[in-house]
Formats: C-alpha cells, sequence, structure tokens
C-alpha cells in the first residue's frame, strides 16, 4: 500500500453527479440525497487498515446523524479483479458484519473517485443542502497505531456547522490512508503518493 493524503478538492464545488449499484445490487445516485439537509460521501473499502482503523466511528457517526437529515454514502473504487477482498460480494459481507446503515455503493469501472478526485481510502466529502463541497479531510487526527482515540472529531465539528447553519471553517487537514487500487491505466493525474507506507 502506498501512503496518500487527500487532495482536497476546492471548497464550493458541487457533488459530481453518480449512480452506482449497493450492496444489494440496486441503483443508488446522488439525486436520492436531494432533500437532504448534508450528504457524505465517503471512499472506503474493506481491507484497508485506515478504514478498519475508523470503521466503528464510521458506523457510530452515520448512526448518530441519521435522524438529523445527513445522509452518508459510502464508496468503494478499488480494483476487485486485483484485491479480491474489496469486491462486490465482499462489500455486502463487510457492511453485514460491521451493521453499516448507509448504502455502501461499487465504482467498478473508478469514473465517480476520478469524478471526486478521491486519492484515499477513507477519503471524506461533505456537502451542504445545496450539495456544494464545505468540508474535505480527515475523521480525526488519529492513524493505526499512533496512539489516539478515534473520535471523529473534525468531521463531527463540520457537519455540526452545517447542522447549524453556520460556515464550516476553511482550516482543514487532509485524510490520508492507502491509495485506490487504481486499474491499469485508470490512475488519475491527481494521484500524488506520499510514500510507501
Amino acid at each position: 500500500m502506498v501512503r496518500t493524503e487527500s487532495t482536497m478538492l476546492p471548497l464550493g464545488t458541487k457533488a459530481p453527479d453518480f449512480t452506482l449499484p449497493n450492496t444489494e445490487g440496486q441503483p443508488v445516485s446522488l439525486s436520492d440525497y436531494c432533500d437532504a439537509r448534508a450528504l457524505l460521501v465517503i471512499f472506503m473499502c474493506n481491507h484497508c487498515p485506515y478504514v478498519k482503523h475508523v470503521a466503528d466511528e464510521l458506523k457510530k457517526l452515520a448512526d448518530d446523524y441519521a435522524d438529523k437529515g445527513v445522509g452518508v454514502v459510502g464508496i468503494s473504487s478499488n480494483d476487485a479483479e486485483n484485491y479480491p477482498d474489496d469486491s462486490h460480494a465482499a462489500m455486502a459481507q463487510e457492511k453485514s458484519d460491521r451493521g453499516y446503515q448507509f448504502a455502501y455503493l461499487y465504482d467498478e469501472d473508478q469514473s465517480v473517485a476520478q469524478a471526486y478526485h478521491a486519492a484515499c481510502t477513507p477519503d471524506f466529502y461533505l456537502f451542504d443542502a445545496n450539495q456544494q463541497l464545505v468540508y474535505r479531510g480527515q475523521l480525526d487526527s488519529s492513524r493505526p497505531n499512533s496512539g489516539i482515540p478515534v473520535t471523529g472529531e473534525d468531521l463531527r465539528a463540520a457537519i455540526d456547522s452545517v447542522l447549524a447553519g453556520e460556515t464550516v471553517p476553511t482550516a482543514q487537514r487532509p485524510s490520508l490512508g492507502c491509495n485506490i487500487k487504481w486499474k491499469a491505466g485508470n490512475e488519475p493525474q491527481y494521484f500524488n503518493p506520499q510514500g510507501a507506507s
């Protein structure tokens, strides 16, 4: 794996459209969240140690905000042929095992990851009610083996600001994780790994 930071897509970017199959094979689209007070899009996968490190908090965060009008979508864009732990079938098992209540979608051709300039897992994008980007960056400062508790404090603070009608502070720290496992020829120009981990 390669340690990779978020690309930090410009704030104010309109959420790129998507229609992707969920773990049950049903299509889920950006338009399904047009009435959400906020939308959190998470690029994630099953096998990445950075995602595993925060998985319990991802479930808790999504559950905590579910009745507050916050939509949450997980998207896996990894090359499942070379990383079978991230296959569509394995995603369904992961969703069940973790108890995720949010939609977990499969970006097989990786076009949605490219549209969002996603680079790592996990990579977080928070959009307001107008589906404009207000936060992109880390869940919190915890990393595997860092000894720092996983609290979700950075992302939770951003969500709370949106729900309160306040401006999300623009001082945001990038997420850090494993690089998205691009298919041969799909690696985007914006991908800029920070070095082997």
